[in-house]
């Protein structure tokens, strides 16, 4: 199956499927000295896991990660990097009534016309258990930025459903388990998550990036536009509809006059852009945001066709998310810092020798 590599000079390739012993994934062009060990993933894929909280999927996985290669001694060598996780939770069992129908709105259907072949167990390929190792593969670039050049990237939920922030707290976000930064709504969310989960329905999510520190410079002038692959990392995740970079969408009703990011000795005075402009990074924050769609398997009856293209009632049992955008922050954090450090890598092979031209004009 092509299609399992991101990546230009940091290149991740994914592999496994949902219900298969295993997932891993290849991390290739990580620079050599950088010290990892596995008990560094475990953050990060103790906040994408299910089974945290009711609000999520109840699949419970160990997500405990093999260093196969690529590290000696505590350090990356500079070569392949393959991680392993077990899959020690996995019920297969759950999708033998999909054997002959695809679900709606899932990629049962599309596969099945590619492939050729029918996988049924939790979605194979398709399924969010897939991204397991882009947080993985992610951890290792958030470290290597931070270490490298001080960025920080982090991210909230925005938006479930029809409720948004009435309030904002960095601090608060990693303190509820919807990655929420208004602690005082937390409650208002459980509520409708209870809701939801009793009516057997899904709803959908927005999900925001902030990267922080990353220096002017990053990103290619045409093709490789930082924000054009920041835009196709997230929308490679699963059920992801769209993606905005900095005002996105609303830039449509603005006026220039106030949509352009004016620029005082002192700082940038807006940051509509999101901190990318004409696909290279301007050394403000870096801001991306992610419309994710409501969970197709729901127990509410559904029209479909079976493989011989008659008509059933599909209803999709086992376990699922009501809202996959809960668990979405940690996916979408990963894919836009393994962009960034490929860009990073990127610019130090083309322009590494270049010296300042300019006054660098604080992010703001």
């Amino acid at each position: 199956m092509a299609g399992n590599t991101s990546g230009t000079l940091f290149a991740v390739t994914t592999f496994g499927e949902s219900h298969g012993p295993a997932i891993g994934c290849v991390v290739d062009g990580c620079p050599p000295g950088l010290a990892l060990a596995p008990e560094d993933f475990a953050q990060d894929l103790a906040r994408r896991a299910t089974g945290r909280t009711r609000h999520t999927s109840q699949r419970h996985e160990a997500d405990v990660v093999e260093i196969l290669s690529g590290v000696y001694q505590g350090l990356t060598t500079g070569t392949p990097i393959a991680l392993l996780i077990r899959n020690t939770d996995a019920r297969a069992r759950d999708y033998d009534d999909l054997l002959d129908s695809f679900r709606p709105a899932h990629a049962d259907y599309t596969y099945w016309h590619k492939y050729g072949i029918r996988d049924p167990r939790g979605g194979g390929r398709s399924s969010a258990r897939e991204t397991t190792m882009r947080v993985a593969a992610g951890v290792i670039a958030k470290k290597w930025l931070g270490a490298r050049h001080g960025v920080r990237v982090r991210g909230y939920l925005a938006q479930l459903g029809e409720i948004t922030p009435q309030g904002f707290d960095w601090d608060v976000v990693e303190q509820n388990p919807f990655f929420w930064p208004d602690v005082a709504q937390v409650a208002e969310l459980e509520a409708a998550m209870d809701a939801l989960r009793k009516a057997g329905d899904s709803v959908g999510a927005r999900v925001t990036v902030v990267a922080d520190g990353v220096p002017p410079g990053w990103g290619e002038p045409i093709y490789g536009k930082l924000d054009a692959e920041l835009a196709a990392a997230l929308m490679s995740i699963n059920a992801v509809k769209g993606v905005e970079i900095g005002a996105g969408f609303t830039a449509v009703a603005q006026r220039g006059s106030r949509h352009r990011d004016e620029i005082t000795p002192e700082r940038f005075l807006s940051n509509h852009a999101g901190g990318i402009l004409g696909g290279i990074s301007s050394g403000q924050p870096v801001i991306c945001s992610l419309a994710l769609k409501p969970t197709s398997s729901i127990r509410i009856p559904g029209r479909s066709v079976n493989l011989r293209g008659e008509p059933v009632e599909v209803v999709t049992t086992g376990r699922h998310d009501p809202c996959v955008g809960i668990r979405a922050t940690p996916i979408a954090e990963a894919m836009v810092a393994l962009v960034l450090m490929d860009h990073a890598l990127r610019h130090r092979a083309q322009c590494g020798d270049v010296g300042p031209v300019a006054p660098r004009i604080p992010g703001g």
